[in-house]
């Protein structure tokens, strides 16, 4: 089976309008998302309404957990908490029930997805290191466990050595982010995973940032959050 693994779309319609479309090209069997569907961009409504209808899997994110009440934002940066504000005043009542009622992991045979860490996923704790990537798999059973949350692609084994996924050897996968990617390279981020040849691709393509950047603006949401999607930070 292909399975495409997306993540971290932040309300970002032309980058999860184009990643789709890659996913088609790919005759991806089905697709999990790893939450954090809102935040930070413009069009929360059509981006909830595309995920839920493209995919089977729906794991719940902070931007998604914080959007249903606020509670939480304190935590948050400045920009952040203004743009999940402003996304809790544009979500319906449907819609943040639907957000409250995600699951917070989810597993398909020997895989395990998370938004987060394995470790404590309510905790929304980023794994960014060896160590963080050690605890994660302390708390993980499965072979192969997918993540997002950091907005930075990697692979990294349980013994630190393999970067290609194999059998015989657990990995925890970074996918990346679909709407706003952090490692200084703009073009949106997912996974795509075939579990009859146990092979793992991160897929990278450009899209129209020029236009999500402007529908920021014209929300009135932080230049900030605008200017990152051409930079990749």
């Amino acid at each position: 089976m292909r399975l495409a693994i997306i993540s971290d779309i932040h309300s970002n319609l032309e980058a999860l309008t184009e990643a789709l479309s890659v996913i088609d090209e790919n005759k991806v069997q089905d697709i999990v998302c790893l939450g954090d569907v809102v935040g930070y961009g413009a069009d929360p409504h059509e981006c909830l309404e595309l995920v839920r209808s493209r995919c089977r899997i729906i794991i719940k994110g902070n931007h998604d957990d914080a959007a249903v009440d606020l509670a939480g934002v304190e935590h948050f940066s400045t920009h952040a908490r203004i743009a999940v504000e402003w996304t809790h005043g544009q979500l319906s009542k449907a819609e943040r029930i639907f957000l409250k009622n995600l699951p917070m992991t989810a597993e398909m045979d020997q895989l395990f997805f998370v938004h987060a860490s394995p470790f404590e996923p309510g905790e929304w704790i980023y794994v960014l290191s060896a160590i963080e990537a050690r605890q994660a798999f302390r708390f993980m059973r499965h072979d192969v466990g997918f993540i997002g949350h950091s907005h930075v692609p990697f692979v990294v084994s349980e013994s630190g050595e393999d970067a290609e996924v194999k059998h015989g050897e657990r990995y925890l996968i970074n996918v990346g982010s679909i709407g706003q990617p952090r490692d200084f390279n703009p073009q949106l981020s997912f996974g795509l995973f075939d579990t009859d040849a146990w092979k793992y691709t991160n897929v990278r393509r450009t899209y129209d940032t020029s236009v999500a950047a402007e529908k920021i603006l014209n929300a009135g949401l932080p230049r900030r959050l605008a200017d990152r999607l051409h930079r990749g930070i």
